[in-house]
């Protein structure tokens, strides 16, 4: 059997029968034999441009490449049906797995987050096509989980300013700013309790580290961001640490516990 239908392939891709092809592809996408799939859709493509077997061709080669992980080739060959078929059967499926496909291509965080970014534009312009589409929850939890994946990286872009100090400069006021950005941007994201405390930290850092014509002001700043954390996170995991910045800051500031 597996002698014969390796025959059978062969000779359907020598064939200048494009039917026969298409519907060969067709049979091995349903058999998830996507490689062989592919060939036949791709040699096919143009025979059918502007039929109406073109529509189950494009998209078909699409899934068909989505199912290798070939990821570009998935995202390009549905793109090339939305321009050809922008209200065709396949086009709501179509803007939703170009979306994914950004999700699916999206690297380590610590790598370049284009792809992520890309995945959180194309579910957004799904939802906003498609706002009572079947696949809405879906883009919704990817682009939560997206931005989460953005926050993780500029919370680890932060805490790379923590440890490195004052080396080559004030690295600690680098942190700062990163973290506040990061609050600003993603305010509900799953490392707020971490970034708050981090600062805490570095500007405690900061003010234990200053000259001293700077200690008063920078240990000031030290119990007003203490409170910050302190109100949000009363119950907070880093609380213990964080009392511990409290009393070193008021034996400068001169303030006592209400």
């Amino acid at each position: 059997m597996s002698l014969a239908s390796c025959s059978n392939y062969s000779k359907v891709q020598k064939s200048g029968d494009a039917q026969e092809k298409l519907q060969m592809a067709k049979n091995y996408f349903l058999e998830k034999k996507y490689t062989k799939s592919i060939t036949l859709f791709e040699s096919v493509v143009s025979s059918f441009r502007g039929m109406p077997e073109s529509e189950d061709v494009l998209f078909l080669l699409a899934n068909s490449y989505l199912q290798v992980k070939d990821y570009m080739s998935a995202s390009e060959y549905l793109d090339t049906y939305l321009r050809n078929f922008p209200r065709g059967k396949y086009a709501e499926e179509s803007h939703f797995l170009i979306a994914y496909c950004y999700y699916l291509d999206s690297p380590d965080v610590r790598l370049d987050q284009t792809a992520t970014e890309n995945a959180i534009y194309a579910f957004s312009e799904y939802i906003e096509l498609y706002p009572a589409g079947n696949r809405v929850d879906d883009s919704f939890k990817y682009i939560n989980e997206m931005e989460n994946k953005l926050a993780y990286k500029e919370y680890l872009a932060a805490e790379l300013y923590y440890n490195l100090g004052l080396y080559g400069g004030n690295n600690y006021r680098a942190c700062v700013v990163t973290s506040e950005n990061l609050l600003k941007e993603y305010p509900d994201c799953p490392y707020r309790e971490q970034t708050v405390f981090l600062i805490l930290k570095s500007k405690y850092k900061e003010a234990v580290l200053s000259v001293e014509t700077k200690r008063y002001d920078r240990f000031s700043e030290v119990v007003d961001e203490y409170y910050r954390y302190a109100n949000e996170f009363p119950d907070g995991k880093f609380i213990k640490d964080a009392n511990r910045m409290l009393k070193e800051a008021r034996k400068t500031v001169g303030t006592t516990e209400d």
